[in-house]
């Protein structure tokens, strides 16, 4: 069998290529290990974290409603194995979303586990042990990442009481005490699920901030949020043991900058510090392919590896590890092996911490202007100052926007509030035309719409807001 191009790995980069290669008229086949297409996001990590996120929210809202709005309910029992059910279904329904386009677009699938054997040449072998190869004029490599642990400390998974994030979607019961180890966004994200269903949460960071890249003024504010919502931090802390104890287990951390280390125990531990780029059998070393120094597979601007017809997208190499940027990148790769110019703007790529509040941003922070020596301005604009947040009750956070002090072009977007998610997306588009602030400010927004305080924040980065 011969393909135009062969794709290793469904996840959001792999078929997102798969299918656009074959829009374009290319043969196209893919090679998936698991039982199901969509990879780590679709099975274990975006869709049914975000099923588990809407549905925890929407138990504590009916648990937390407000006089205010003049509705009244009893106390809500929480139904987890029903909530777990939901979660479920949703990722079979997306999963198998998946595997109908696949179909649609007349796309070979094989299940097994990829090898890169040499360029033009793949191997898969199926859980039977029998190895088939195939033949390929380019090989896209889109393997994604897998769980990266704690740097010097053996941690020994059982997914039941030391679990990664993917034990955090299954636990059976609700933990009384949960630990997070890690304070980014996955951490944050499973950490408030549970939190929401009635867990003690504590979240243990070694930064001294959490949500690392963020800006650090939404990463201060929102912080200060989740603290309210009961969670706790022990930030600037090294973990040293992660360990089973009695029916639970226990964390050992000292502080980085020195100190006496500290003790804590709890029914289960999240295990969150970042992931790592899945090479693993791939075959690269003896393909000749080239590896950077953190273990991701060497590319030039056009996803080419160093070996003539083979690529690689989204996890496994650099950038940032998101579902939508392996998705563009697979578009990219798809149209240049169609003869077209693929291309992806690194500088606006969006992301979202799917908490309650939601954080989102876009473009460079206030940190990375100043380390560069970037003259920038600053406008802001709280959610307090806005009609219809007030007038359902989500007044907490602000939307901040930062421009060039010399053109105005706006350099980055970040918000830390409800629905922030969706209203980060008009910054995007902004930002991918070259807009300015006042491009925006002077852009009619619907009224009462959240994103008023997006204009409200683009008028106060050229001019001044209105409505403060």
């Amino acid at each position: 069998m011969s393909y135009d191009v062969v794709i290793i790995g469904t996840g959001p980069g792999g078929y997102v290529c798969a299918i656009k290669a074959a829009q374009l008229g290319l043969k196209t086949a893919v090679i998936e290990k698991r039982d199901t297409f969509g990879g780590t996001c679709l099975n274990i990590g975006c869709i049914p974290s975000k099923a588990l996120l809407h549905a925890s929210e929407v138990f504590h809202e009916a648990g937390h409603t407000h006089a205010k709005l003049g509705v009244e309910v009893g106390t809500p029992k929480l139904n987890l194995k029903a909530m777990l059910a939901h979660k479920d279904a949703t990722v079979e329904s997306n999963v198998s979303g998946v595997a109908f386009l696949f179909k649609k677009n007349k796309i070979d699938t094989f299940k097994g586990t990829g090898k890169v054997v040499a360029a033009g040449k793949v191997s898969v072998t199926g859980d039977d042990g029998k190895v088939q190869e195939i033949e390929a004029k380019n090989i896209v490599i889109a393997t994604g990442s897998d769980v990266a642990g704690i740097p010097g400390v053996d941690v020994k998974f059982d997914e039941k009481i030391i679990v990664s994030s993917t034990g955090a979607l299954d636990f059976d019961k609700v933990p009384e005490n949960l630990i997070v180890v890690g304070g980014g966004v996955i951490g944050l994200e499973l950490g408030s699920v549970w939190a929401r269903l009635g867990a003690k949460v504590t979240v243990v960071e070694y930064l001294d901030k959490i949500l690392g890249p963020m800006d650090g003024e939404v990463s201060r504010q929102f912080q200060r949020m989740l603290e309210k919502q009961g969670i706790a931090f022990k930030l600037g802390a090294k973990v040293t043991g992660v360990e089973k104890s009695g029916n639970g287990a226990k964390v050992t951390f000292e502080p980085v900058k020195g100190g006496e280390a500290q003790t804590i125990a709890a029914d289960a531990v999240l295990v969150s510090t970042g992931r790592r780029p899945y090479t693993d059998g791939l075959g690269l070393k003896e393909a000749g392919v080239a590896v950077d120094d953190r273990g991701r597979v060497a590319i030039n601007e056009h996803w080419q590896t160093n070996v003539a017809g083979i690529y690689a997208i989204g996890d496994v190499v650099q950038g940032p590890m998101l579902a939508h940027k392996a998705e563009d990148e697979g578009i990219a790769v798809a149209e240049i092996l169609a003869g077209q110019a693929g291309h992806v703007n690194f500088d606006a790529i969006p992301s979202v911490v799917y908490t309650q509040p939601e954080v989102a941003s876009v473009g460079k922070t206030e940190e990375e202007l100043k380390a560069a020596g970037i003259e920038y301005k600053a406008g802001k604009f709280p959610f307090t100052a806005n009609g219809r947040a007030r007038a359902m009750l989500q007044a907490d956070g602000f939307v901040k926007i930062l421009a060039d002090k010399a053109s105005d072009r706006v350099l980055g977007v970040h918000i830390v509030g409800f629905g922030a998610g969706e209203m980060i997306h008009e910054a995007t588009v902004l930002m991918e035309f070259g807009g300015s602030s006042e491009d925006l400010a002077r852009t009619t927004h619907a009224h009462p719409t959240m994103s008023e305080a997006v204009r409200e924040a683009a008028l106060a980065t050229f001019a001044k807001p209105i409505h403060m």
